[in-house]
């Protein structure tokens, strides 16, 4: 049994503060072994990112760091990282992954960029291009990033690098039907590839920000689309459990990977 944190915390436009509110939602999940906040815990979505992002050994990675290595717990977080070229070039939307005595294990550079409902992420952001597992409190975890999630190739990828839990980390865009997508896709994600997954959004926060991001709605889905856990609107650290038994258990009962076909067949075009 693994114990997960689902920290949905609101996101301010200044690094400093969202340190100090993941150190204090790590507080507050004592006896996980792995916490997982959202996409840009750094700082909220915007052209500023490209000024505040901060290499993986710069102060926010290293404050994030400390706090697990303190509390002995994992933490997944979503930071900017300067892409190449000169200050102010286009940056990448990165989740890192740091252990609990406080190593950075992994950093996945998000993949697939916002590009739709308006918006351009790719005018600042620069695309990653490696699917990413790393090893985290007893667990091999699949790292996905927000609008990574509408694209099924991508979690079969990580499911084929062998990883037993989904992270999803989001600043999902609120608007017509969109949480209803981030609640359809996580469960669609979960239940085609029979795998537990944790998803983490930011909690809305008006009072510092009205650019729509931050649905909430953070949730644990087991390996046959069920919800176990769904933290709504509003800020919240909750404790969740994995239990990997019921993986082999939904898998005999829908074994759907063992009766694949199209497996490393091109997409058809």
């Amino acid at each position: 049994m693994t114990t997960i944190a689902l920290c949905q915390i609101p996101v301010s436009p200044d690094p400093s503060t969202n340190l100090k509110r993941a150190r204090e939602a790590l507080a507050r999940a004592e006896g996980a072994d792995l916490a997982i906040f959202p996409e840009a815990t750094l700082t909220r979505y915007g052209r500023r990112v490209t000024d505040l992002a901060e290499p993986l050994d710069g102060p926010f990675v290293s404050g994030l760091a400390e706090a697990a290595r303190a509390h002995g717990l994992a933490v997944i977080a979503g930071v900017f990282e300067p892409g190449e070229g000169p200050a102010g070039a286009k940056v990448h939307n990165t989740a890192v992954a740091i252990d609990a005595e406080g190593t950075v294990r992994a950093a996945y550079r998000k993949i697939h960029l916002f590009d739709s409902f308006g918006s351009k992420e790719s005018e600042i952001v620069a695309p990653g291009a490696e699917p990413t597992v790393v090893e985290l409190a007893g667990l091999r975890v699949g790292l996905i990033t927000c609008y990574d999630i509408r694209f099924p190739e991508l979690a079969r990828a990580l499911v084929d690098k062998g990883a037993e839990l989904f992270a999803v980390i989001a600043a999902w865009g609120s608007g017509p039907l969109k949480e209803d997508h981030w609640v359809t896709l996580v469960r669609a994600r979960a239940l085609e590839n029979t795998m537990w997954t944790a998803a983490v959004g930011q909690a809305p926060n008006p009072e510092e920000s009205k650019d729509g991001f931050g649905v909430g709605r953070s949730m644990l889905v087991d390996p046959l689309g069920v919800v176990r856990a769904d933290l709504g609107t509003g800020p919240g650290v909750q404790l969740v459990h994995l239990d990997a038994e019921w993986t082999a258990t939904a898998r005999s009962m829908l074994p759907c990977l063992d009766h694949r076909v199209l497996k490393g067949q091109p997409t058809v075009k």
